[in-house]
């Protein structure tokens, strides 16, 4: 019997012992495996703070992962099926981490961190051309739970063109220019070209898809890109995102990983590195909630944006090299075409492709600068 006491007396302090144990663990995100001698606490991620819905994971492999699996009679079919293969609805999560630095008495900045719930929806399909368009769905949940939504918001845009010799690249200080590539040197490779949430330019880039194993990654040149959002509002230290991308096509999505350099420009065109980051986009297909809104909200506005991107394919034929204004009458270029398709969405009314087109034209324009192309910087 004492026995039986002493046990159960031990039984008792080693679940007390347990519990005392959790009460005392903290619980840390690990961001910081760059720096693993740093204070977690003050290396943990900014970011956005706000609460999201719950999604539920589609784990099963989608439609286009099996056509993709499928043999076909040319690369350029295959590479078409993995770039088609990016579009669906998404929890979305960007992390990036700054790994080294170059300046004197160099401290590593805090990780970056946000999510979101987005959806990409194919806008061409051609036989070299394809246009992906993603837009965010967001539902909130405030201090009391209750969920709010759908917020939806045109985001970025994506499109691929087989063997390009045409691109428009980033020259630094708000600056684009046409750059005329051999053909040989896009021979079997896309060039994929990103774009603002207000279809400006961001970047375009050649690279080249690879197939093996069931593996399909598109690996990019080296190119630049002007600062992300997540940065230009808290570092002027540096000017330009050069840097390498590579998209993997996964059963249940895809995933967007970044090597990226921070790119100091001098007044007289020189270049200094400040420091490399990592980034992993990771793009996981849900099938709750429903981001069907997007295409809701597209079928009100889409042909406002259609005019928006027309407008810039005449800015890109006339002006070899250009650049933009960061505000005119106090508001940002997305501001002003944001403004515009809010009303579209609005209204009961048909759609007046005239004016959609006017208003288009007459907002890009009071937004572009001709520049002088010998004055370009070259990289």
């Amino acid at each position: 019997m004492n026995r039986v006491i002493l046990i159960s007396a031990l039984l008792v302090l080693l679940s007390q012992a347990q519990e005392d144990a959790k009460k005392e663990e903290k619980v840390v995100r690990g961001h910081v495996f760059a720096w693993p001698f740093s204070e977690v606490e003050k290396m943990q991620p900014r970011g956005g703070t706000s609460r999201g819905t719950e999604v539920v994971l589609d784990e099963k492999p989608s439609d286009q992962w099996e056509r993709l699996q499928k043999k076909v009679d040319s690369k350029i079919e295959k590479d078409r099926r993995a770039i088609l293969a990016l579009a669906g609805s998404y929890r979305v999560s960007f992390d990036f981490i700054e790994t080294m630095g170059f300046s004197k008495g160099y401290k590593p900045p805090r990780p970056y961190f946000s999510w979101g719930t987005e959806h990409v929806q194919v806008l061409a399909s051609e036989d070299k051309f394809i246009s992906l368009q993603h837009t965010l769905v967001m539902f909130f949940k405030d201090e009391d739970g209750k969920e709010m939504g759908p917020m939806v918001m045109k985001h970025w845009r994506q499109d691929w063109s087989y063997e390009d010799t045409s691109l428009q690249t980033f020259r630094g200080n708000s600056t684009w220019a046409h750059e005329k590539v051999k053909s040989r040197k896009v021979k079997g490779k896309w060039t994929q070209a990103v774009f603002q949430v207000d279809d400006s330019p961001r970047y375009e880039v050649v690279g080249q898809w690879s197939h093996i194993g069931g593996m399909s990654t598109w690996r990019s040149d080296s190119c630049w890109r002007p600062l992300p959002r997540r940065e230009f509002s808290v570092r002027s230290d540096y000017q330009v995102l050069q840097g390498v991308h590579e998209l993997t096509v996964t059963s249940n999505g895809w995933v967007h990983t970044q090597q990226n350099q921070k790119v100091a420009l001098g007044e007289k065109g020189q270049v200094s590195i400040v420091g490399q980051e990592l980034g992993v986009n990771r793009y996981e297909r849900i099938s709750e909630p429903s981001l069907m809104a997007a295409e809701t909200t597209w079928k009100k506005t889409g042909e406002y944006w259609k005019a928006v991107r027309e407008t810039w394919a005449e800015v890109y034929k006339k002006h070899p090299a250009f650049s933009l204004k960061s505000e005119v009458d106090g508001k940002k270029l997305y501001q002003h075409h944001f403004g515009y398709a809010m009303k579209l969405e609005g209204s009961d009314e048909a759609y007046d492709a005239k004016a959609g087109k006017a208003h288009a034209k007459q907002t890009v324009a009071k937004f572009v600068q001709k520049v002088d192309g010998g004055k370009v910087g070259k990289y």
